[in-house]
């Protein structure tokens, strides 16, 4: 029978078979499998039975899948990019009602750290300035998204002061590694390309997806 832990270590599987085959490479099994590879953790969040705010935490997940599949299709047509980056900008956006949730759950009152948030802004001003003589016409919507992952990156750095260890460092490695999963992307497709940029990006995104999850259940 399925549980949490079960689902959970189904989806690391998934993963390290999914890279496999992209330094293989194995293009078949890459585009086959990538649909599937969130949906365990889909499940372990629908499945988790303590867990108060999986109805925020299923549709992050649930946007962040049709995203990943959406952008098997831009090689067929550009306009596939722009409904994956969407798709993942809504996905944040549940993920930062997620943290605020959890951050109102936790303490009566957020303690707003200004350290953490000079750092975030530096790297994100430095990260738009490298990107945006190349974004053309996608320039507004690029801008947006990286200010969205900042603030959900800020967000997570908060909560992960309030909870316990194990939970502090899967929530927060979890959102820096979206954070770099997401640099990588924009970097090798807007700026310059660079050898299995594919690879390391999908290394970064998957591991950030299942922490996130484990963090939330785990706390909960």
């Amino acid at each position: 029978m399925f549980n949490v832990k079960v689902l959970l270590r189904f989806f690391l599987i998934l993963s390290i078979i999914y890279l496999t085959g992209i330094l293989i490479p194995l293009p078949t099994i890459e585009i086959y499998l990538k649909p599937v590879l969130l949906l365990p953790l889909i499940a372990a969040a629908i499945i988790a039975p303590d867990f108060k705010n999986k109805i925020i935490l299923i549709p992050a997940l649930a946007f962040s899948w049709s995203g990943d599949t959406i952008l098997l299709f831009v090689s067929k047509n550009g306009v596939f990019f722009i409904y994956g980056l969407v798709a993942f900008l809504i996905a944040h956006l549940f993920y930062i009602a997620l943290l605020r949730k959890e951050l109102k759950r936790g303490v009566s009152t957020i303690k707003w750290s200004i350290q953490p948030l000079i750092f975030i802004l530096i790297y994100l001003i430095i990260l738009l300035i490298i990107l945006i003589p190349h974004l053309g016409g996608l320039t507004i919507l690029v801008i947006i998204y990286a200010i969205v992952i900042s603030a959900m990156l800020y967000m997570a750095r908060l909560l992960s002061l309030e909870w316990p260890g194990p939970s502090a460092f899967y929530l927060l490695t979890g959102a820096i590694c979206f954070v770099v999963s997401d640099s990588l992307l924009a970097l090798n497709k807007f700026y310059h390309p660079f050898p299995l940029s594919g690879f390391w990006i999908m290394v970064a995104y998957l591991y950030a997806q299942g922490a996130l999850v484990k963090s939330f259940l785990k706390a909960n």
